[in-house]
């Protein structure tokens, strides 16, 4: 089985990210990464976790601690943007327990349902950021296997003092 090449991430970039998680903190942060359609990333644009507006598809009753939605402008931006020159790459967002995974309602979300035929809702990686009260623990990088019709980790990063 091969797994999805990860894209690459530098680690100025993962830095940035991380002060994002530490900005939010201890609510989730969310955002993504864009760059070149080959694959670079260049830039980090951050969201305002808009999970209080009770709009999440699947937790709307979760606290920003426990849950994100990207929605409004945010997401019409997303979406724009996916055919522009420096097109989303990598969704992001936090975990304020300090373990990067994608949750079962991560995966959920970041999925179209069985009758829109399944598969990634957006063409993009998943990156799941860390951190605690102290600093940013790691992060791991998640993309579509259509082997395994699921996500999975592809890469795992060091986390940072933040």
């Amino acid at each position: 089985m091969s797994k999805p090449a990860p894209i690459q991430i530098d680690r100025d970039i993962l830095l940035l990210a991380y002060a994002e998680a530490r900005t939010a903190y201890p609510a989730e942060c969310c955002g993504w990464l864009a760059g070149s359609p080959e694959g670079t990333v260049s830039t980090v644009r951050t969201c305002e976790n808009q999970q209080a507006s009770g709009n999440h598809p699947t937790v709307a009753d979760r606290p920003a601690d426990t849950a994100y939605v990207i929605e409004g402008d945010d997401l019409m931006e997303l979406n724009r943007d996916l055919d522009g020159d420096t097109p989303p790459l990598v969704i992001y967002h936090s975990h304020p327990n300090g373990q990067a995974y994608l949750s079962e309602t991560d995966r959920a979300v970041a999925t179209n349902p069985p009758e829109w035929g399944g598969g990634p809702a957006y063409p993009v990686q998943q990156l799941v950021v860390g951190i605690d009260g102290q600093r940013v623990v790691e992060s791991a990088l998640f993309a579509w296997s259509d082997e395994e019709d699921a996500y999975i980790e592809i890469a795992r990063f060091e986390g940072a003092e933040v």
